[in-house]
């Protein structure tokens, strides 16, 4: 039987306040998602970098090539039917017949189009691609046109194929389509403004409506080279409240909620209709300090770092207020990663920490604390700040919406936040560029969200990068683990499951270990 669009599902699709009565049914041809969409800043591939925004890329859009979300290392052709590689570059032929959703056929130009934009506009993810020697100067005559179907990606940098192919399966390398785009450029800037609420790529899924801390509404693609959706949309609404989003759930009103608290997501289970799923993640929380910022020079002080490491109540967080939902994890990359480290030399040790402040001379050690006002962000620094007060660490916390958290982080307008990181390819080098790099050349980097200078982890992380023998490859990545766990200004504690609540009528959803891999292409509602 089918349901027409009621009043509640209308207003959603409109980004109005969810004001209507009940529904026993969401519409047969639309999953409809609740969560909070507040830390969206872009839906340009080129500037989104936050877990909303990289979640919809995989269905907005395709890059070359993409990891198995059954299996991340490997690597699958999507918009390419092969390659060809050498020592310093890979010849990819271009799957045949493929179109974005305007129609439009994919070139060898959109290729050099899109991956030349994200170094040119040089915003959050452009660091991934710049790691190739990609400069504003010399991107375009670094990838070419070979034919009418082939297009050559070249670098001259000392790293193999296999890596680079890695890096192109980033979100940030999201092949968009270059005569849609440039028709809507401005001054200059290559169509951003336009696709920061607009899609043009070739995902199973294209931008219906966007309207910022409300509503994304997605259309299907029926011309997809990967294949037509099952379903005709899939409607995110913003619900910041983690409660409401499980009302929603339970009602009938919402298919699918993430974001979830834990009080919320251990209520949910066993309620009659309702599913719930505890996926692994490759995301670490973390706390991070402005070395340079004026107003508190001790945070940026190596004592204050290391006093830190024992004031956080890791076991206390993971086990107790988090329910098992979250395991300790004190370096920098996730477990499941080749190379990462497990062990946990850290414990909970306030007394340790006030000697070390005191050893220091660091008197009334205090820090404020922005953090995103979702769960389990607020939760965690809640903790926090109970645990580092017993060091005698006063710390001021400052909840906010995501979205201004993170464009105030990137500011350098912080003294300390909490926060997350999932890597955005299935290689080490994706966190070890985040923490433990910083070349000061405008890539903007988790080390230089943090004013932290880095010479000689910029040597060693380089280093890692273009080692061939993986056994070392390995150990260097496991010996910078182990420096930047010992004194950064990052506190690495915890690694977490997400936490996915849906309908029980609701199948076929794919979410895999990294961030991004969130697949709804064959979503589909049984009877």
């Amino acid at each position: 039987m089918k349901h027409k669009l009621t009043r509640l599902a209308i207003s959603l699709m409109l980004g109005l306040s969810l004001s209507a009565p009940s529904l026993a049914k969401t519409p047969d041809n639309t999953l409809v998602v609740a969560q909070s969409l507040d830390d969206v800043t872009s839906l340009d591939p080129a500037q989104g970098f936050e877990l909303s925004s990289v979640q919809s890329f995989n269905n907005l859009y395709q890059r070359l090539v993409q990891s198995n979300p059954d299996n991340p290392t490997e690597l699958t052709p999507t918009l390419v039917e092969s390659w060809q590689a050498e020592q310093h570059s890979l010849t990819f032929t271009l799957k045949k017949g493929a179109t974005f959703a305007s129609g439009n056929p994919v070139r060898p130009e959109d290729v050099i189009f899109s991956l030349g934009r994200v170094v040119k506009l040089n915003l959050a993810p452009s660091f991934i691609l710049t790691q190739l020697g990609w400069t504003k100067e010399n991107v375009d005559s670094l990838i070419t046109k070979v034919s009418e179907n082939q297009v050559k990606v070249a670098w001259n940098i000392d790293v193999g194929p296999s890596f680079v192919l890695s890096l192109l399966s980033a979100p940030a390398a999201s092949i968009v389509d270059a005569k849609t785009v440039t028709s809507h450029a401005k001054g200059g800037d290559l169509g951003h403004a336009w696709l920061n609420a607009h899609s043009a790529g070739s995902g199973p899924f294209k931008i219906k409506k966007y309207v910022p801390h409300q509503v994304l509404m997605m259309e299907a693609n029926t011309t997809s080279p990967g294949g037509a959706p099952k379903l005709k949309y899939v409607l995110m609404k913003n619900v910041p409240d983690a409660a409401t989003r499980q009302l929603l759930l339970e009602q009938g009103d919402a298919d699918l909620v993430r974001n979830l608290g834990t009080d919320q997501y251990f209520s949910l289970q066993g309620k009659k209709g309702v599913e719930t799923l505890n996926l692994p993640y490759a995301s670490l929380y973390y706390l991070m300090f402005n070395v340079a910022n004026k107003a508190n020079p001790d945070i940026g002080k190596a004592a204050f770092w290391k006093a830190a490491r024992y004031a956080f109540d890791y076991k206390g967080i993971a086990e107790d207020l988090m329910h098992g939902q979250f395991r300790v994890q004190q370096n920098f990359l996730p477990v499941g990663f080749n190379g990462a480290l497990t062990d946990q030399p850290y414990q909970y040790n306030p007394e340790k920490a006030a000697q070390i402040l005191k050893d220091a001379g660091i008197q009334h050690p205090h820090f404020k604390l922005v953090v995103s006002n979702q769960p389990p962000y607020l939760d965690i620094a809640q903790a926090l700040q109970a645990s580092f007060a017993k060091a005698g660490i006063d710390v001021e916390l400052i909840p906010g919406v995501s979205s201004q958290v993170a464009t105030n982080v990137k500011a350098h307008k912080y003294e300390a936040t909490l926060t997350s990181w999932g890597p955005d390819y299935f290689d080490p080098h994706t966190n070890a560029s985040a923490f433990a790099y910083n070349p000061e050349n405008g890539s903007k980097t988790l080390a230089w969200r943090a004013n932290w200078h880095t010479p000689a982890l910029n040597k060693l992380t380089i280093q890692a990068r273009a080692e061939t023998d993986s056994a070392k490859r390995t150990a260097t990545y496991q010996q910078l683990q182990r420096q930047v766990r010992e004194s950064s200004p990052f506190v690495v504690g915890l690694q977490n499951k997400k936490l996915v609540a849906l309908r029980d009528n609701i199948k076929g959803y794919v979410q895999g270990i990294t961030p991004e891999m969130v697949f709804y292409k064959n979503v589909y509602k049984s009877e």
